[in-house]
């Protein structure tokens, strides 16, 4: 969960998004699990629109970054290939240098913001 506030970074191929958060999560889960229907299910998310995501990530870049596999005795499965695994690492290390970058310029702009809620406001005396 992104420390608040916060730095969402987007990296666009030609005319659409190539990795973010959600996909970058998504291929963690997959990789984890070896399922999209279970990285699906832990994201709170339907097979469709996770299948719908991989297969943009998939011809967003060179070479597929999940494969799967079709029947079998456990009815198939997804990996992560080598190329997929290299991408959520360079986003991550990107995500983790722009916010850096940033972090003084984050903590003036959030004096801006409204305090997320639950937080109280302290009372000064006098």
């Amino acid at each position: 969960m992104p420390r608040y506030p916060g730095l969402t970074l987007r990296v666009l191929g030609v005319g659409h998004p190539a990795m973010g958060p959600g996909r970058a999560a998504l291929l963690a889960h997959i990789a984890r699990t070896g399922s999209i229907t279970s990285a699906a299910r832990a994201m709170g998310m339907s097979y469709r629109r996770a299948w719908q995501l991989v297969e943009a990530m998939n011809k967003s870049f060179a070479e597929p970054v999940v494969v799967t596999e079709v029947g079998g005795k456990r009815g198939g499965g997804a990996v992560v290939t080598a190329l997929g695994k290299r991408v959520v690492t360079l986003y991550r290390a990107m995500e983790n240098k722009a916010s850096s970058a940033i972090a003084a310029d984050l903590r003036r702009f959030s004096r801006h913001l409204r305090k997320p809620s639950g937080a109280r406001a302290v009372r000064r005396p006098g």
